[in-house]
């Protein structure tokens, strides 16, 4: 199936007389009749169900989904896109390991792994998303684990390329972990361009409605981790926990990482997205590329207008011809990128805090990638925890603002952003 058609029908195909909606199992736990048949679930010697934290049918018919949309061979869902993002990189990387990142991320993954995972022992080296291939090359160590990125970084909207990273990783021995947040399967899909391990805050467009928080893993299926067994001994040793299982050995590489991160991390750290979020996520992904369609076209006429505006210093949208990451987002991302426009006011971060209060339409909201518009200023908000320095680094100045254009009429959202201008 093409995948507008998986966003309404993968994931779950009914049987006969079988609900047509994918059904939610609000439940905890599931019956056995015999305390051998159970046991064989907690060995990983069958498939099946026993208690949520691990596995539900709601949330693995989702999470299918999701692979299906990103082309991968397993996945799984999260409570949020943070502990998406933690499960990704603390599968593979522990104590006294390294990973080299994109600076320019999101604000609370930067602080996840700058302050809570160098707490935990990984540390992390952070490269521009422009750096060169010998730029990046320099930034790995004999203990460096994984690299990670953003499609399109949250608010600074720098396009990543894939491919260059990619590479690097791979000549490294080591996985391309991507967050595809903004740009969504739809729009973009990593594992083309040589991306091993996807992450999504399904709050975001997948949901779409502001319904639901959540978060989602997948795997490509293409890393070989027993080439590089030496560092990656979770996967590629036996785990006592499970009765000495090597997860390479018995799932193969299409399904080790996410078995591992699943009976392993779920089972200890417990962020399970619960089966009703899961039930409203796919309702959102239902829509996901109808809605994704008009987010980019309102992001379009958005950034056009502010970029002939007066009073707008710039515009970062990588939409637009003349765009910094034009070239790249034409390479990535040629149906559209995502509907989230940010620019700066030439009278800095005071006339930022102005507009916002003058605005209608678009309300001021710590979200973004809904069905309404709400704007932002991230120097005060998502990445207050940096100093001016890591904003310029990430890409945030502090005068920015982050706009995310909704599904509602592009004419009455230019009104509305002309008026609080204005004002």
């Amino acid at each position: 199936m093409k995948i507008d058609s998986i966003c309404v029908q993968g994931g779950y195909t009914p049987g006969n007389g079988e609900p047509r909606q994918i059904p939610i199992i609000q439940s905890t736990t599931f019956k056995y009749d015999t305390s051998e048949e159970m046991g064989k679930l907690f060995d990983l010697e069958a498939s099946g169900y026993f208690y949520t934290r691990l596995q539900n049918p709601t949330n693995d018919y989702v999470a299918a989904k999701i692979a299906q949309l990103e082309g991968g061979t397993a996945g799984m869902l999260t409570s949020s896109g943070q502990a998406a993002n933690f499960y990704a990189l603390f599968n593979i990387c522990g104590c006294g390991d390294h990973i080299v990142s994109s600076s320019t991320i999101y604000g609370g993954t930067f602080n996840l792994i700058s302050v809570t995972m160098k707490r935990m022992g990984i540390d992390v080296t952070f490269v521009s998303p422009d750096a060169t291939e010998e730029e990046l090359n320099a930034a790995f160590r004999d203990n460096t684990k994984a690299v990670f990125g953003e499609t399109i970084a949250n608010p600074a909207l720098t396009v990543l390329d894939i491919e260059k990273f990619a590479k690097c990783a791979h000549a490294h021995g080591v996985p391309l972990i991507i967050d595809n947040t903004f740009a969504t399967p739809v729009n973009c899909r990593p594992f083309e361009w040589g991306a091993d391990i996807v992450t999504h805050s399904t709050t975001k467009y997948m949901d779409g409605h502001g319904a639901a928080v959540g978060g989602a893993i997948v795997d490509s299926g293409r890393f070989d981790w027993m080439a590089h067994a030496d560092k990656y001994p979770g996967l590629c040793t036996p785990d006592d926990s499970y009765h000495g299982i090597t997860y390479t050995e018995k799932f193969g590489k299409e399904g080790a990482f996410i078995t591992k991160c699943t009976a392993q991390l779920m089972r200890d750290l417990g962020s399970i997205q619960s089966p009703q979020n899961a039930f409203l996520l796919n309702l959102g992904l239902e829509s996901l590329h109808v809605r994704v369609q008009r987010h980019c076209e309102n992001g379009l006429a958005v950034a056009e207008f502010l970029s002939g505006h007066p009073k707008v210093a710039y515009v970062n949208y990588c939409g637009l011809p003349g765009d910094k990451y034009y070239p790249l987002a034409q390479k990535y991302l040629p149906k559209g990128s995502c509907g989230v426009v940010s620019f700066g006011l030439k009278d800095g971060r005071e006339a930022a805090g102005n507009f916002m209060r003058k605005l209608k339409i678009a309300a001021i909201e710590t979200h973004v990638a809904d069905a309404r518009t709400c704007c932002l200023n991230p120097a005060s908000s998502t990445h207050r925890q940096m100093n001016d320095e890591q904003l310029r680094e990430a890409g945030v100045p502090a005068e920015l603002i982050r706009i995310s254009c909704g599904i509602e009429d592009k004419e009455d959202l230019i009104a509305d952003i002309a008026q609080a201008l204005e004002s």
